[in-house]
């Protein structure tokens, strides 16, 4: 089942910690979060799937940056969430997606016991102009049967900023 807004809310600091958390953006079954100011690209046109793959950082400045159709931009949110007996899940806002901007191409699932920033893998389908600290996703939580075990350790976990693919570290074993 899926969380209602009002049991968000009743875990925040139990289960749910959302940093930082305002009450203003809880919805009926979610809780919007917002886009930081910085922006990673790659530098090449070919992505290598075994390599770490350059990339490059753009700042958004306060007069907004311009997405380009065809080019995949990582983000990620101001909010710093970890999840403790749910299991978080993203999605893009409805107004955001009427804009024609996605905030992930698959990975807007996560795993019980998360704790980090949330990477958005942005694109869209026209020129569109994006502003640093819109509320551009909502997280949601679903419950899970016991038992299980949390996610304590992997390549994204605990991360401090933007994470490109590291799926080369898959190859090195």
């Amino acid at each position: 089942m899926i969380l209602s807004g009002l049991e968000i809310k009743n875990q925040i600091d139990k289960k749910i910690f959302i940093e930082p958390f305002h009450e203003e953006r809880l919805n009926p079954n979610s809780y919007n979060l917002s886009l930081h100011d910085e922006l990673l690209t790659y530098t090449h046109e070919t992505l290598d799937m075994r390599k770490n793959n350059p990339s490059q950082k753009i700042l958004i400045p306060p007069e907004g940056f311009m997405l380009e159709p065809g080019k995949l931009y990582l983000g990620r949110t101001i909010e710093y969430t970890r999840t403790e007996g749910y299991i978080p899940m993203l999605e893009g806002r409805s107004s955001i997606g009427r804009l024609g901007i996605c905030i992930h191409v698959t990975a807007g699932f996560g795993d019980v016991g998360f704790a980090g920033y949330w990477t958005l893998e942005l694109f869209c389908v026209q020129p569109v102009r994006i502003y640093a600290g819109v509320q551009i996703a909502q997280i949601y939580y679903h419950t899970i049967t016991e038992p299980y075990e949390n996610y304590t350790r992997g390549k994204y976990q605990n991360n401090k900023g933007i994470q490109a693919s590291m799926l080369y570290k898959e190859f090195e074993s």
